[in-house]
């Protein structure tokens, strides 16, 4: 026979054994990665899959299933986070509808009781007071509850910002005027237009007004600019920068319902994103300053 006959049988023969050295190598990276993951899996800590193998394809799989690993990571901090304040809120809702109702109950009583028609006016006045007070935290509450799931469908059109900002400010008209809220409005002549959803704008619009007019106390101003930013002020003396740091955070309310900015803004911010927009709050000169950008 031919010695180049040998020869491809010796290269052959290495190429087998090459091939069957990194076909046991893959195995054993296999079962590398498959005890690592169940590891970390069980013991739930925070290591990351690492190989001694030097393939590169087996490199990418350890990196794909720590991106995983990370993004399961997050999730299960924000279920926890959001188990954690789920309990805090009913703590919350439990103190926060107890204490007006308690005050009623007590009024009532002391009314029935007296005979004295001034201190009856005096009591039925607080009454009407603390009503007042039960039915704006169950506001929020309910606002609250709408946050968990928004449930909203995107259909984006071209639509005109001026109008529904016009649209917006006029159907608060009437609420604005009883609350002695007057605003000073700057929307350009150009008419801007933006791809977005008009129904998701519109609530955008009327969640921040709505807030202005049951927080506000002060000033308020609104203006759309001709870059379509659009710009929502209010005086807000009882806010600081730390607390519009966590503005549009859905359990803020509840956990301050005495004195807050109402949850609508944290509906606001999801559906300015759902819109591709960017939504910021500011706080200058004891005024609350939301910016929107679509």
């Amino acid at each position: 026979m031919s010695i180049w006959f040998y020869v491809a049988i010796g290269i052959l023969i290495t190429i087998i054994i090459v091939l069957l050295f990194k076909l046991i190598g893959l195995r054993l990276s296999i079962r590398e990665i498959r005890t690592t993951l169940t590891e970390i899996l069980k013991s739930d800590t925070n290591n990351l899959i690492t190989v001694s193998s030097g393939d590169k394809e087996v490199k990418k799989l350890c990196n794909s299933l720590n991106t995983e690993l990370k993004s399961l990571r997050n999730q299960r901090l924000q279920y926890e986070n959001g188990n954690q304040e789920i309990k805090t809120l009913a703590t919350n809702i439990s103190h926060d509808l107890r204490t007006p109702l308690t005050a009623i109950s007590g009024y009532v009583d002391l009314m029935k009781e007296s005979k004295d028609s001034t201190k009856q006016e005096e009591y039925l006045q607080i009454v009407e007071n603390k009503t007042e007070d039960l039915i704006l935290r169950t506001e929020q509450l309910f606002d609250f509850f709408k946050t968990l799931d928004i449930g909203v469908n995107i259909e984006k059109e071209e639509i005109c910002i001026n109008e529904l900002l016009e649209e917006a400010l006029a159907n608060f008209y009437t609420i604005f005027k009883e609350k002695a809220v007057i605003p000073q409005v700057e929307i350009t002549e150009q008419k801007i237009y933006k791809n977005v959803d008009k129904n998701t704008i519109v609530r955008v619009f009327e969640n921040i007004l709505s807030n202005v007019s049951k927080y506000s106390n002060g000033d308020f101003k609104v203006r759309l600019e001709d870059s379509g930013k659009v710009t929502f002020s209010n005086k807000a003396s009882f806010l600081d920068r730390a607390s519009v740091e966590k503005i549009f955070n859905r359990y803020y309310t509840v956990e301050n319902a005495k004195k807050s900015t109402g949850v609508g803004l944290s509906i606001a911010k999801q559906l300015v994103e759902l819109n591709g927009g960017r939504i910021v709050a500011k706080y200058e000169a004891e005024n609350l300053i939301i910016e929107i950008e679509l």
